[in-house]
């Protein structure tokens, strides 16, 4: 490659989503950052996107041209949507960077503004509409902080189901983590995504959620990335989620 050509090193880290530009340029200062196995601490290197090995923390970051598979941990109060009238934060501030770049961005799905947690962005059209199509059934799963001390006969109740206003919901499985100090803490999978189901399962059955996660979707985990952080699907994830959705 000839001097003067190629994409500057923090853009396209910016561009697969490990980072912003300014967090990308923290991470090589770091010394966390390494090219075609040479770890790279000088700002501004050019690298060919499309041949240059780039690892962040030893894990390789796949720059793809088309389709695009994200992982984004939405924080606490933050908005599931791509932008907001009301100017509040939402996840399309997070991929700002890719947005400007002229990637067209989907959200599967969405979760409350208080519920934290997994959240995927794509702008493969078929995989989105087919992960949020009930007939499908992806399970996901949730860690719930509720009110009060929980019985371990819960996970039974939860599995034969509950009767809600707008019929009957059932969790595929259920386990008690911890309890402590007048709350406890328990997991949750289930497939089915009415609005606000988690919530409303739990106060249900007499344990309201005070604190919401959603750790996994199908076999795609958060992985442990501080909320307001992305992070592009490795190829067998994605091969997951296709697999989930008969694609």
């Amino acid at each position: 490659m000839a001097a003067g050509e190629g994409m500057r090193l923090q853009k396209v880290l910016a561009q697969a989503g490990v980072a912003s530009r300014r967090a990308a340029e923290e991470l090589i200062d770091q010394g966390r950052v390494e090219v075609d196995g040479r770890i790279v601490v000088e700002q501004g290197l050019r690298v060919d996107p499309e041949n240059a090995v780039v690892r962040v923390d030893g894990v390789r970051v796949v720059v793809k041209k088309d389709l695009v598979h994200i992982a984004l941990n939405k924080p606490r109060g933050w908005q599931s949507t791509m932008s907001d009238d009301l100017g509040r934060p939402c996840i399309g501030d997070i991929v700002s960077e890719r947005v400007s770049a002229g990637q067209r961005l989907f959200h599967v799905g969405r979760l409350d503004a208080d519920t934290e947690g997994l959240i995927l962005l794509t702008n493969d059209g078929d995989l989105a509409h087919r992960l949020m199509h009930p007939s499908f059934e992806v399970p996901k799963t949730y860690l719930a902080t509720v009110s009060g001390t929980v019985e371990r006969s819960l996970g039974k109740t939860l599995k034969a189901g509950v009767e809600l206003e707008d019929g009957p919901a059932k969790v595929d499985q259920f386990a008690l983590l911890d309890i402590g100090e007048g709350k406890s803490l328990v997991k949750i999978v289930l497939h089915e995504g009415r609005k606000h189901i988690v919530r409303r399962l739990l106060e249900a059955v007499g344990h309201p959620v005070v604190r919401l996660v959603r750790t996994d979707i199908g076999a795609v985990a958060l992985g442990d990335g501080r909320p307001g952080t992305l992070r592009v699907l490795g190829q067998g994830e994605v091969g997951s989620l296709y697999q989930a959705v008969g694609l």
